[in-house]
């Protein structure tokens, strides 16, 4: 069992505990130690092996989770987890994704009503059952119906940061396997969709039967929907799906581009195909007279210079404008690449949320490539977050300016704040402070169920004020748990437009806002984003790429992203905006 497997096993107890009411400080442990051991450089299993090691010396792994590492490494399963499964109704798991609902109101439901399912769920809530409960009222019933849609789509779709965690298991799974000559994953997961549906595999082996036993033994497996001769379907986890296909070597790019999509691209290099005399299908492409004759199909980049194009990257297959680009040589936007980006500008410290210091943060960052950053720690409404007043504000920033002093290059940190915009309107930091600082996110984390209308200018406020340069994550959305809050986005770019603000297309995989649709708008409209990553530790700082690709699908330019400047050029454009 490697580290993923072990994380992810820690979780599900960390889960599992939770619904069945164990001590939070026994959940937390379980949760701290998944993602300690997600965090090693060195497998667990050498870890173990080592008698000059000791896996307790890594902080976030205690005794406890340290011997069931060892059971889980030996035997590949662990008792307490097979007991929870089987103790732990399915449907609990899929009701604590309704927003508001809770793991215990959740547990009252299950067990009062008898819910076996979400439809279950829908119905009592429907014949008013859930209102006469100890606890509960209509209201909670309307908060039900509400928030079933969520709980649905999260049940049946899983965010791209899980997605590539499960990839990362099924490609060491199948890895082993001398037979497989190519594997790859295709689909939305290749496509870099924020969402993820299923995961579909391409094989290409001589020995069919040695893949899928292969993968008939991957851990976590719940259950072999179909297997035939060249396909395969299982069922992970939650009850996700996996699809196996086994392809021949002369049809392999034929069906990789065929099962990554999307649908809309497929149709439109058919319809391309169909023009010039051709028919294309998931073995190949023919002529339209001979069509059991293939003529391509190899590679992907085979089959699209048979249609007279370039090869297109899989993350702008979305039946857009990605044929016409591949057209003709250099006709296509200069894309983001993420070795593009030079800075990050929009993370925190251990002075409000955050699980590393400002120097570590920074160090970090320079590790990373990165020529600048800004520290952006929460502002003093957010005070679950520890979040600064403006006295520890000032103090942080005076740190910040003796740290730059003492740098030997031209890496640069910026004195910034995450500053909240108030329900009632104004900021949550006094402006002849904001007018010391050099970066100023406005942010909205409170008071996101208020009208369409006050939240939109409370947000159209922030941008007003000469101190903000940005609006972090504009929706307010965390997909799968949390919808976007009610905003006329259409108002909020035009008040960037007219302050010559910048909007966020935060990397988090939990929020990826700016949407992808959105984004694209607010580019058309000549707004500047910033991709950020909101880190809250230093491995947070990795999530990058994934802001990256979300910018790329919209098809955003780098000059676009001020995340490519030069310091100098972010110092000027903040003096003008």
């Amino acid at each position: 069992m490697n580290n993923v497997d072990i994380a992810h096993a820690f979780e599900e107890m960390a889960d599992l505990l939770e619904l069945h009411g164990e001590n939070a400080f026994r959940v937390r442990a379980y949760r701290q130690g998944a993602k300690a051991i997600a965090d090693l450089a060195l497998p667990v299993a050498e870890i173990l092996r080592d008698p000059n090691q000791d896996l307790t010396s890594f902080p976030g792994i205690g005794s406890t989770l340290a011997e069931k590492s060892r059971t889980l490494v030996e035997t590949g399963s662990l008792p307490q987890l097979e007991k929870l499964r089987t103790e732990t109704p399915p449907v609990l798991m899929q009701m604590t994704r309704i927003p508001g609902l809770g793991v215990k109101k959740a547990v009252v439901l299950q067990k009062e009503l008898s819910i076996q399912s979400l439809e279950d769920l829908r119905l009592a809530c429907q014949e008013q059952r859930v209102r006469v409960l100890k606890g509960f009222a209509a209201k909670t019933e309307q908060l039900i119906l509400d928030g079933l849609a969520i709980a649905e789509s999260a049940s049946q779709r899983i965010r791209l940061d899980q997605a590539d965690r499960l990839v990362q298991r099924l490609r060491e799974h199948l890895e082993v396997v001398e037979e497989i000559e190519r594997l790859e994953f295709a689909g939305s997961y290749r496509r870099g969709k924020e969402t993820v549906g299923d995961i579909d595999i391409l094989v290409v082996s001589e020995n069919h039967t040695t893949v899928m036993d292969r993968l008939g033994c991957f851990p976590g497996l719940q259950s072999v929907i179909v297997r035939g001769e060249t396909k395969m379907s299982i069922r992970v986890d939650d009850q996700f799906q996996v699809d196996l296909r086994i392809v021949p070597g002369q049809s392999f790019g034929a069906a990789l581009q065929y099962f990554t999509g999307s649908k809309d691209h497929n149709v439109a290099v058919r319809s391309r195909a169909r023009k010039m005399g051709f028919t294309i299908n998931e073995y190949g492409a023919a002529k339209l007279d001979k069509p059991d004759t293939y003529v391509a199909g190899r590679t992907e980049e085979e089959l699209y210079a048979l249609l007279g194009l370039q090869w297109i990257a899989p993350e702008f297959r979305e039946g857009r404008h990605e044929l016409q680009w591949a057209e003709m040589p250099n006709s296509a936007p200069q894309v983001i690449d993420v070795n593009d980006i030079v800075c990050d500008l929009h993370m925190h410290t251990t002075q409000s949320d955050g699980n590393h210091s400002l120097e570590q943060m920074a160090a970090a960052a320079q590790q990373r490539g990165l020529k600048h950053i800004a520290i952006t720690d929460h502002s003093k409404r957010v005070s679950m977050a520890r979040g600064l007043d403006e006295a520890r504000l000032l103090a942080q920033w005076a740190e910040i300016d003796r740290f730059n002093a003492q740098q030997p290059g031209e890496f640069r940190v910026l004195k910034g704040v995450e500053c909240d915009v108030l329900e009632a309107g104004p900021l949550d930091i006094a402006d002849e402070v904001l007018a010391q600082a050099d970066w100023v996110i406005a942010s909205v984390h409170y008071g996101q169920k208020q009208s369409r209308e006050q939240i939109t200018e409370r947000i159209v406020g922030a941008l007003r004020n000469p101190h903000v340069d940005i609006i972090a994550h504009p929706t307010g959305r965390l997909i799968g748990s949390r919808p976007p809050y009610e905003v006329d986005l259409a108002a909020v770019f035009e008040a960037a437009v007219e302050y010559k603000k910048a909007l966020e297309l935060n990397s988090s995989p939990m929020r990826l806002d700016l949407s992808e649709v959105n984004l694209m708008a607010a580019c058309a409209a000549g707004i500047p984003i910033a991709i950020n990553t909101d880190a809250h530790s230093i491995d947070g700082l990795d999530a990058m790429h994934y802001g990256v690709l979300q910018a790329r699908r919209a098809g955003i330019e780098k000059g676009q992203v001020i995340n490519t400047w030069p310091l100098s050029r972010l110092l000027s454009w903040l003096q003008h905006a």
